[in-house]
């Protein structure tokens, strides 16, 4: 019986350490833009949000040790494709608003922070003060975007209506 415990431990080492063979996308691509916020806001979100939703994650000693590795590299591509402060300028004026709304309702629903991620980054848990400020942030900021989409569309209007005056 010790023979066979002996060889499966054996196998599982083996294959423990052929795992870590296989290549994990660790990168952090260069900061495009920054999200539009205050010092206090960034703060909170470079706490909470960054390490998945940035090109500035700090990737932690298990993201090197297979399997877990796979795991936290797939979650951070994840949350980069989904929303990436990092990468703000590449969004157009209505996704902006939208991820404005999007991301407030995700910490309103406690669904972000993700529950598997704040017991190894405590943290990156919002108190109330946080997500009172992340509120005001996100009414404020996609309230700005369409004001400021309005205007632009206004000034465009009104710009047709001179060519039509010239005409």
């Amino acid at each position: 019986m010790k023979k066979w415990i002996r060889w499966i431990f054996g196998v599982l080492g083996i294959v423990f350490l052929g795992i870590q063979l296989v290549p994990v996308d660790r990168s952090n691509p260069p900061v495009e833009s920054e999200v539009p916020a205050s010092p206090e806001v960034r703060d909170v979100l470079r706490r909470a949000c960054y390490d998945c939703h940035s090109n500035e994650t700090r990737w932690p000693w298990y993201s090197y040790v297979a399997p877990a590795s796979w795991l936290v590299a797939n979650d951070v591509h994840e949350g980069r494709r989904k929303m990436n402060y990092s990468a703000w300028n590449q969004l157009g004026e209505s996704k902006q608003q939208k991820r404005f709304h999007e991301s407030w309702e995700e910490v309103q629903e406690g669904e972000m922070p993700l529950w598997f991620y704040l017991p190894l980054h405590p943290s990156a848990k919002l108190s109330d003060a946080d997500k009172t400020l992340l509120k005001q942030w996100s009414e404020q900021s996609s309230g700005a975007t369409h004001r400021g989409f309005l205007e632009r569309r206004d000034d465009k209007d009104h710009d047709d209506d001179d060519d039509d005056d010239r005409g």
